[in-house]
């Protein structure tokens, strides 16, 4: 029987989290305005091409003019390897996988995504985040050899204004078993492309992952808990990339997957 729980008494955050916070050696980047990642070779090429382009009656190059298919593909293959970016990656690629994400999000077709929230319903799946876990605290969650993270899905309810976050969990012990952190939110619109998220309530299953994370259950939900709110920086019908109140970034993709 699934463990229900009520929200601990922390201050962390996600899949989409609360306050700027450092727990142990989980990395959250801060508010953009003093990101300046250093310009990738990409984001330069990008940056000339848009101003050559400026000029109306000048025709657009096909073959230097970046295309949502271009930047998706080479977004995808910037992705490659990496495993959702969790347990860290080298800034380098951090900062090129963003300047790719910027450029796709000046092409995006739905820059009011809140308007038509159809567009955002139903079952999504996260493929990048710059939320990391690292050193102690992955020691310290099991995430290197004891317990692997599978799947992280999204379900969003556009008639009941939820958000329910699924993480997977792969445990070995006496034999191999599967499990999940589930966590329920609540999302209301605040502007034509952000919604503001209250988190609701959490639940791990089966019993015995419960007690694995028991200990350092705090810790955990500091990680994914979704308090704050989301810009949702563009979607289509395959892809959705978001940006939190911590300066964080998500890309997700539509998954086939259903969760009950």
């Amino acid at each position: 029987m699934a463990t229900q729980l009520l929200h601990p008494n922390i201050s962390t955050s996600h899949l989409l989290p609360s306050k700027p916070t450092t727990l142990g050696n989980i990395t959250r980047p801060q508010t953009h305005k003093h990101l300046t990642p250093s310009r990738s070779n990409f984001a330069i090429k990008v940056a000339e091409n848009q101003s050559s382009n400026l000029t109306t009656n000048q025709q657009q190059d096909p073959l230097t003019t970046p295309t949502v298919t271009h930047l998706k593909a080479q977004i995808n293959n910037a992705l490659q390897g990496i495993n959702r970016g969790i347990f860290g990656i080298p800034s380098e690629k951090k900062s090129e996988i963003e300047d790719m994400v910027k450029v796709l999000e000046s092409l995006n077709p739905n820059p009011n995504p809140t308007v038509d929230l159809d567009k955002l319903v139903g079952c999504w799946k996260l493929v990048y985040s710059t939320i990391t876990i690292l050193g102690s605290i992955r020691t310290k969650l099991g995430l290197r050899d004891f317990i692997s993270l599978g799947d992280f899905l999204q379900v969003i309810d556009v008639a009941k204004g939820k958000a329910v976050n699924v993480i997977m969990f792969n445990a070995r012990g006496l034999n191999l078993f599967s499990g999940k952190l589930v966590i329920e939110a609540s999302f209301t619109i605040s502007s034509k492309s952000r919604v503001d998220i209250r988190y609701d309530t959490s639940t791990i299953v089966p019993d015995q992952l419960m007690n694995m994370f028991r200990k350092n259950y705090d810790v955990l939900l500091g990680i994914f808990n979704p308090d704050g709110w989301l810009e949702i920086t563009y979607v289509d019908e395959t892809l959705r990339i978001g940006r939190d109140d911590k300066g964080n970034i998500f890309i997700l993709e539509r998954s086939n997957q259903t969760y009950p």
